[in-house]
């Protein structure tokens, strides 16, 4: 994206062409979380998918059921190595001529390449869409944009057909965030740029992402490395169908769900606030004098004050304060299970700690 499409918005913080920050995160999250901002998130791109075969071919290669996804309904889809590892991650959303995926924008060549090279002799037609910006807030906040934009609502933390849940259902913080992303042209951007004046306001990716951490939602470019499987993260909700058909990786994601246990798994944290200093991504997670995983992503929440999402191992204590490494020294941190170290197809469903049920502002 451009960067001179963001001139407009004053305070702006800007890096790499991505806005971070309009003046203020912390306000930009309530803001957000409130229906009345629209975050300009530089750090997704677009993919689309054309021709006649698109849905059935995607179906085919990920971990999704597409084949008869409907029109405008939103999902997410995996590709996975033949090991069952995460090498790619996309939001869908399919408008009845064409399929739309958003994708993190690190990601958006290598998934696009791959999907060209396994095009064979189907109809379909893959392409990298530079012309277009990612936004996102509300359903109803994105109603600003106009009913022709691709939109996609986020279905986290439902546990949508096909999927499972390891982490709690009622209860889960990713039930109090309404999420959806809209493609749009520059030019519409320009016009959002300029609503600023009419009251509506505009906020960066931190604020966007800072959401994301809360609602413990994974993401490609912060939960995944070269080993996560999905039962790691509770990405069985959302981006797997475990009763479709064949696809690369199945094997693995069948058999680690049956028989449970995955070898990580995802935990939230909440970290002292008093140094006011964040971990930075891969910081180590110590239970004592012993490293028992990495945080994966960071936030300054408006409600919640400094939070993260961490890989443990599996067999990493479930209770108890943990120790993050940070710049400043290691600073305590008290954790919540999102994936319980039995996740599987035979474990129950876990209950929400009493951490979890924090008051929500009003």
């Amino acid at each position: 994206m451009s960067a001179r499409s963001l001139v407009g918005i004053d305070g702006a913080v800007i890096e790499d062409g991505v806005l971070r920050h309009a003046g203020n995160p912390l306000v930009e999250q309530r803001a957000l979380a409130a229906g009345t901002a629209i975050a300009v998130l530089g750090d997704r791109g677009v993919v689309t998918v054309t021709g006649d075969d698109r849905l059935s071919w995607l179906d085919s290669l990920t971990s999704q059921a597409l084949a008869a996804l409907p029109p405008d309904v939103g999902t997410e889809l995996l590709v996975l190595d033949p090991q069952g590892r995460i090498e790619h991650a996309a939001s869908v959303v399919d408008d009845g001529t064409t399929t739309w995926l958003i994708v993190d924008r690190d990601d958006v060549e290598p998934l696009a390449g791959w999907l060209t090279k396994m095009r064979f002799r189907l109809r379909v037609d893959v392409a990298v869409r530079d012309d277009l910006v990612v936004v996102g807030g509300t359903p109803d906040a994105l109603a600003v944009v106009g009913a022709a934009a691709p939109l996609w609502v986020d279905p986290w933390p439902s546990v949508t057909a096909g999927g499972h849940a390891y982490g709690p259902i009622e209860g889960h913080p990713g039930s109090d965030r309404a999420w959806a992303e809209a493609v749009v042209e520059l030019v519409e951007l320009d016009r959002l740029v300029a609503a600023q004046a009419s009251g509506l306001a505009l906020a960066g990716v931190d604020a966007a992402d800072a959401l994301r951490v809360a609602a413990w939602r994974p993401r490609w470019s912060t939960e995944v490395d070269d080993r996560a499987i999905p039962h790691e993260a509770d990405w069985l909700r959302t981006a797997v169908h475990l009763s479709k058909g064949c696809y690369r990786g199945q094997e693995t994601v069948a058999k680690v769900h049956n028989l449970g246990h995955p070898p990580r798994r995802l935990i939230a944290l909440h970290l002292d606030g008093s140094e006011s200093v964040l971990p930075v991504r891969g910081a180590e997670v110590r239970a004592g004098e012993t490293v028992v995983g990495s945080v994966t992503s960071t936030a300054l929440h408006y409600e919640d004050g400094p939070i993260a999402l961490a890989l443990v191992r599996r067999g990493a204590p479930v209770e108890g304060e943990v120790t993050v490494a940070t710049e400043a020294g290691p600073v305590a941190a008290a954790q919540e299970v999102i994936v319980p170290p039995e996740a599987g197809a035979t474990a129950g469903v876990p209950r929400m700690s009493r951490l979890s049920r924090r008051p929500r502002a009003t």
